[in-house]
């Protein structure tokens, strides 16, 4: 099974609105015990909270459901997941700065590498915005999860060889 970490600052706007997309494609696809997510922050700003509401309200317009609470990065994570997608250049940096000494059979990408428009930019922190933000990193998030998605699949194809 295939584990992936959305991680951003708070875990509360990008990264569980993320792991939900990425959770709706998996289940649209049936590919659920081939594929999970999770999400994290890298700050311990709202550990235990619900995501924030713009990100629950923007995710339940596109019949997606968000279960989440906020959690804190851990060293652990590095052992426990095969991707973990970083929002922005910040996040990635305090991750890189966990990294030491940690074995790398994981693949750390920024989450926009997989956009088709915008690739390589950053996931905009839309918390200190208004709606219109969260709608648009929604229609981000959603590209990049399913390129994402197919990524994995692809390549979880030709560790098996099965890859037509």
């Amino acid at each position: 099974m295939a584990k992936v970490l959305f991680v951003c600052l708070g875990n509360i706007c990008r990264s569980p609105l993320a792991e939900g997309i990425f959770d709706h494609l998996v289940k649209e696809k049936g590919l659920e015990g081939v594929v999970e997510s999770d999400s994290a922050g890298t700050a311990a700003y709202h550990l235990g909270k619900n995501p924030d509401p713009r990100s629950v309200a923007v995710a339940r317009k596109y019949g997606i459901r968000l279960d989440h609470r906020g959690r804190q990065f851990v060293e652990e994570d590095f052992e426990d997941f095969d991707y973990i997608i970083p929002m922005d250049q910040s996040n990635m940096d305090n991750i890189r700065r966990l990294e030491n000494g940690v074995t790398d059979d994981y693949r750390l990408v920024m989450m926009r590498d997989f956009d088709t428009i915008g690739t390589g930019e950053e996931v905009p922190d839309p918390y200190y915005g208004g709606d219109d933000g969260f709608e648009n990193v929604y229609k981000m998030l959603r590209r990049s999860c399913e390129r994402l998605l197919d990524r994995i699949l692809d390549e979880q194809a030709l560790e098996n060889g099965t890859r037509t």
